[in-house]
């Protein structure tokens, strides 16, 4: 039998609050921590290398349990990622999750520092891929996820993991209340990561209009995007949304489908839905677009993150 998260990082409850680009924050990772979860946050949150060691130095002032992570982006997408591993190996951060490309870096560099590496997967090829190169845990990324999600549902996804691979699974999407964690766990998983919940939590810095479209909206108004960052993100389903449409228009699928201009199309429309998403994130314009999983169903009204951690663990 796979250790429990809880065991694994020595915390209260099996939960990590997951890491979501422009949302988290400091505030929001000490308060998880504070309330017997672990939490995490993207390294893509900070322009800066000394803003990024600022807010780890902040949450481990703050904080006196374990389970402050951070999200880095592997891929060629992110050039800071080489310099973001190193802050996190010099600072101990107490794990890492990998997004988008091989971890094998990361696990060289953390495994003498003690660090955990968790590494996102949607399928059982990258699963075992990662388990070969040493990752401690697999995140494993199903259809309810929000951001970038996977292609299959939980209840197939997490016992096809539990079943083939020696690692523990994480859960990654569609767990919004107590009754939904305790699924995922009798399904496979050593426990779930968890974000969009988060989104209208007192803590976060994102605008009120963000935080109460996540009250507003539901699991039926999530729609996936290939419009924000090229690849599928899920979105909630506004009027300027509907207005400008889901899917990549015809010459934008024809650039991402030439050979030569392929990495740099994706790259540019990368960084360009970021900057979307960021002012949007931010302030209330007619041009919004929301990033968000079908798990703001339970979410009812702007809480802090002790509430919302205690509808995830008390039924």
């Amino acid at each position: 039998m796979s250790k429990s998260l809880t065991e694994i990082l020595e915390i209260e409850h099996p939960i990590i609050m997951a890491p979501m680009f422009l949302v988290s924050n400091a505030k929001m990772l000490i308060a998880g921590i504070n309330n017997g979860i672990a939490a995490a946050v993207p390294a893509l949150n900070y322009r800066t290398d000394e803003e990024f060691r600022a807010a780890i130095d902040e949450v481990r002032a703050n904080t006196n349990g374990k389970g402050l992570g951070v999200n880095i982006i592997v891929n060629k997408s992110n050039p800071k990622a080489a310099g973001q591993l190193k802050t996190c190996v010099e600072k101990k951060v107490d794990f890492i999750i990998t997004s988008l490309g091989s971890p094998e870096e990361v696990i060289r560099q953390c495994k003498p520092a003690g660090i955990k590496v968790f590494c996102d997967v949607v399928d059982l090829k990258f699963a075992l891929k990662v388990q070969e190169l040493g990752a401690d845990a697999v995140i494993a990324v199903n259809s309810k996820a929000g951001g970038h999600a996977g292609p299959l549902p939980p209840e197939e996804l997490i016992p096809l993991l539990a079943e083939k691979c020696d690692i523990p699974v994480i859960s990654a999407g569609g767990v919004g209340k107590a009754e939904d964690m305790e699924n995922v766990m009798k399904l496979g998983a050593v426990g779930a990561s968890i974000g969009s919940v988060f989104i209208a939590s007192e803590e976060s810095d994102v605008s009120q209009e963000y935080k109460q479209a996540c009250v507003d909206y539901g699991a039926k108004d999530i729609v996936m995007s290939t419009k924000v960052s090229g690849t599928p993100c899920t979105v909630i389903n506004t009027p300027y949304v509907q207005k400008i449409g889901t899917k990549q228009n015809w010459f934008e699928r024809l650039l991402t489908k030439n050979k030569r201009l392929k990495k740099w199309i994706k790259m540019l429309t990368f960084v360009k839905g970021m900057k979307r998403l960021e002012k949007s994130a931010f302030s209330a314009t007619y041009k919004t677009v929301w990033c968000a999983g079908p798990t703001i169903e339970n979410t009812t009204s702007i809480r802090p993150v002790k509430e919302i951690i205690h509808s995830l663990t008390v039924k």
